[in-house]
């Protein structure tokens, strides 16, 4: 059958279904370079707009693992199982996750990106540490899984290369938000990355791609439903992104707050979710039997995270780097903490240089915000409430103003909420 991208863009438009052939088509030939970029914002506009059912985000999402080749991880000796975010402000997770689950005896072959929109990405943290590549060949990879039972890595040039493509346009072209994008992104290096388990932290609220919970549950669901028909054992956590998950917004920040969740010492609300997440990936992959707060209180977990350092060329000792300035603000008065809200801090802390405006900028490594006062805390007029950390100083002026509203002072305590909404599971096996 005949195609043109017009056709394609034009049939979305108009609230059409896309057939399977168009669907291959179109992401073949953007992958070859034969449907211009403009074209592909477009059809990714029509997308967020008119949305895909069932069958054509499957459909998307095997056209997205088709682009490229898939890895085959039997023989590795241990069960394997990865984990997803679908984003969030503060969320260093994946930092201390790998090592930890890990350390309990599973192979963790974690696939993970850049930051997207105002959220972090785990490949900018890490690249703070000295040394540390997120690029690494087949036999590099094996040799770590076998040895150190983790890596972090970027998806190599084979593995969804229309995702790769896709992934970069989303972010400058308003189009992050459609389930059936951010599910074909997800699930289509998942698969393509040969792991047979996959846990889900699916973020909801102000800080989260999915605002309200109805659609992150939405969204879980087109996961575990493509999970399933993958044969991925698949199950979700919907968690909650109304504040920063953690004190540290920012790359190098952030990595320091995960070596201190692995030492035991780390903050209340990313221990509680890196030890919920352990847990659900160990049951998927037979090993529930392993208790993963022994691994922190053990030093396993730690040390574990040593050797995933160095394998990837990094050096765990060296010191992170830091921001040139430091701006504070202070509580206007005595009262208790409501805030601050996830997606001002998110879209201040790309501001101050730990995000990227476009494509082609670089991250500031020590560039970020510190959460010093959170959600329910008791502060005195004046105490530190926010730190705003920047290589260039003429950028604190336009984070101010974006936090303007981001917190505030009130009598009472509120209610909290907690970090952990809702379990949501599959039936796939593999």
């Amino acid at each position: 059958m005949w195609h043109t991208a017009v056709e394609v863009i034009r049939s979305k438009r108009d609230g059409h279904r896309l057939s399977r052939e168009d669907i291959r088509w179109v992401v073949d030939a953007y992958t070859r370079g034969e449907v211009a970029e403009e074209q592909m914002s477009a059809l990714a506009m029509a997308v967020l707009l008119r949305g895909m059912d069932a069958r054509e985000t499957a459909d998307w999402t095997r056209a997205m693992v088709d682009s490229g080749r898939t890895v085959d991880l039997g023989g590795l000796g241990r069960p394997t199982v990865d984990k997803h975010s679908t984003g969030g402000v503060g969320d260093k997770v994946t930092l201390a996750l790998t090592p930890l689950v890990a350390a309990c005896g599973a192979a963790v072959p974690q696939l993970s990106g850049r930051g997207l929109g105002h959220t972090g990405g785990t490949l900018d943290k890490l690249e703070s540490i000295p040394g540390w590549r997120c690029r690494m060949s087949d036999e590099r990879m094996w040799h770590a899984l076998q040895e150190v039972g983790a890596v972090i890595r970027a998806a190599d040039d084979r593995i969804a290369p229309a995702d790769r493509k896709l992934y970069a346009l989303r972010d400058v072209t308003a189009t992050v938000e459609s389930v059936p994008l951010i599910a074909g992104s997800i699930m289509s290096k998942k698969i393509a990355e040969g792991t047979a388990a996959l846990v889900l932290d699916v973020k909801c609220g102000s800080g989260a791609f999915m605002k309200d919970r109805r659609r992150a549950g939405e969204l879980a669901e087109t996961l575990i439903s493509l999970g399933a028909a993958t044969g991925v054992r698949t199950s979700a956590l919907l968690t909650d992104m109304d504040v920063p998950l953690g004190e540290n917004v920012g790359n190098s920040l952030e990595v320091a707050e995960a070596v201190r969740v692995l030492r035991g010492e780390g903050p209340a609300d990313v221990t509680e979710l890196t030890l919920a997440l352990a847990r659900e990936m160990l049951a998927l992959c037979g090993l529930d039997d392993t208790d993963p707060a022994e691994k922190l209180v053990s030093g396993a977990a730690y040390r574990t995270w040593r050797d995933l350092v160095r394998v990837q060329g990094g050096d765990p000792d060296a010191a992170l780097e830091a921001a040139a300035h430091v701006h504070t603000l202070h509580a206007p008065r005595a009262g208790f903490v409501t805030g601050p809200d996830a997606h001002s801090v998110g879209v201040a802390a790309r501001r101050l240089g730990a995000g990227r405006l476009r494509r082609e900028d670089a991250v500031r490594p020590g560039a970020g915000v510190r959460c010093l006062a959170k959600r329910g805390d008791r502060v005195a007029e004046g105490d530190p409430v926010l730190e705003l950390h920047t290589d260039e100083p003429e950028a604190v002026e336009d984070a101010v103003r974006l936090l303007e509203g981001a917190y505030g002072i009130t009598d009472s305590p509120g209610e909290t909420r907690p970090v952990v909404l809702e379990h949501r599971s599959g039936v796939s096996e593999r």
